[in-house]
């Protein structure tokens, strides 16, 4: 009997938005197996840092990924880099002299079964699963195999993102990687519902659309897990999103903002340096301007915009660093209004200076609000309680750990822990 584990991430999909009508396959599991109602993800609460949450079952002051957007100093001073670009895993190295610090599945279990990721959502998000090759990476802006090597031909995945491209992913997955190569651990992130998430209205007749999608690809999986059961194999099965979403209500340039009360020097100084992240984020700080914080922490506490601001002791509260380049940590003001499809929960979200786009009116993520922490997680097999809804605490960095206990595999130096087989069932 081999025992196996495979995760399906439907990205953004908030836990309220699954129901008979709109996603009947994920209603009908969370009912059959092992549901963790009080799922929360991280901060930010961005799909690349998630990624290299799930990876390595550690928070983000831990592995040392802090956003969709970082700030890394180059040689010239603090610059934001985006962490969705395919080169930034080399512009990683050259500042920190790594990528992520600590391992990942994927070099855990290279010795053991080994691991095979596709994933259709940035190149960042794909990439920090497995930085440094220890296993099989497959996105569309390039495919890895161990110690980095290109997979090129048939072998690249070259899709589109979105539906159709999670579908052609989906369909290899199942039957090349699940079936013929029967890693020990197989990963499937899938674009939807977030890639129309951040384009439609939540709850519009195109955002249910791509949840429909979604779960019919984890239809396809369930059914080829079924195959590999009934041939003998113990198959843990996670399938979860790894945030939720909040509506956009209006976009803040906070950076003009900082410039205009005199706290940074210029948009694109490297004194104060502000990372975007949706509905969150992170300021760092050249070390002759870390002074400054207090002063920080006053004016955006009193900016209508921010929600709530983090230093020092919260910061480590928050699974952030407190120190090094980080000065401050925010989570944008929200409410709980509904949006023209009833769908609950707005936020403000902080603009982003290299991308032209508009979210206003549509989803986002980034802080610690409550729809945006309110993703799903269900577990079916492994010893799991079946048909069991539990409240027991549960954190994206726990899905790690839980997959390693399964495989037989030690999880020291996680910040996660296992999830309980028979968690207490909700009252």
């Amino acid at each position: 009997m081999a025992r196996r584990a495979v995760i399906v991430v439907c990205d953004s999909l908030r836990q309220d938005l699954i129901r008979p009508d709109t996603a009947p396959v994920l209603a009908g599991l969370m009912a059959d197996a092992c549901a963790f109602r009080a799922y929360r993800s991280v901060f930010p609460s961005t799909t690349r840092t998630s990624s290299a949450s799930m990876a390595t079952g550690c928070l983000p002051a831990t592995h040392g990924l802090l956003g969709n957007t970082m700030a890394l100093d180059e040689g010239e001073g603090l610059v934001c880099r985006s962490v969705g670009n395919p080169d930034f895993r080399q512009r990683m190295r050259r500042a920190t002299g790594a990528t992520l610090k600590v391992p990942t599945l994927a070099q855990r279990l290279a010795p053991h079964g080994g691991a095979v990721v596709m994933s259709n959502v940035s190149a960042g998000a794909a990439y920090f699963h497995d930085p440094d090759g220890w296993g099989y990476v497959y996105h569309r802006a390039g495919s890895f195999g161990p110690g980095l090597e290109p997979e090129t031909g048939d072998r690249h995945l070259a899709i589109g993102i979105g539906a159709e491209g999670d579908r052609a992913m989906t369909d290899r997955f199942c039957g090349e990687v699940l079936s013929d190569r029967r890693p020990a651990l197989g990963v499937l992130w899938l674009s939807e519902p977030d890639h129309t998430g951040h384009a439609e209205p939540l709850g519009s007749p195109a955002h249910l659309a791509a949840i429909r999608t979604a779960d019919d690809r984890v239809a396809q999986v369930l059914a080829t897990v079924a195959r590999l059961e009934a041939a003998g194999d113990a198959v843990l099965v996670v399938v979860c999103s790894d945030h939720g979403m909040e509506t956009t209500r209006r976009t803040v340039d906070a950076t003009a903002r900082l410039v205009a009360s005199g706290l940074k020097d210029a948009a694109d100084s490297t004194d104060i340096v502000l990372a975007p992240n949706g509905t969150g984020a992170v300021i760092y700080a050249a070390p002759h301007a870390r002074d400054r914080g207090p002063a920080l922490r006053r004016f955006l506490e009193a900016e209508d915009w921010v929600g709530r601001v983090f230093a020092g002791p919260e910061l480590a509260e928050l699974g952030m660093p407190a120190g090094g380049d980080v000065l401050l940590a925010l989570t944008t003001a929200a409410d709980d209004e509904p949006n023209g499809y009833g769908v609950r929960g707005r936020a403000d979200i902080v603009a982003d200076p290299e991308s032209s786009k508009s979210y206003d009116g549509f989803g986002q993520h980034g802080g610690i609000g409550v729809n945006e922490q309110n993703p799903f997680l269900v577990v079916r097999g492994g010893g799991f309680a079946t048909a069991r809804a539990t409240d027991h605490p549960a954190s994206l960095i726990d899905i790690a750990p839980t997959v390693l206990r399964h495989l037989g595999q030690p999880a020291e130096g996680m910040d996660g822990r296992a999830l309980p087989l028979d968690p207490p069932q909700v009252v």
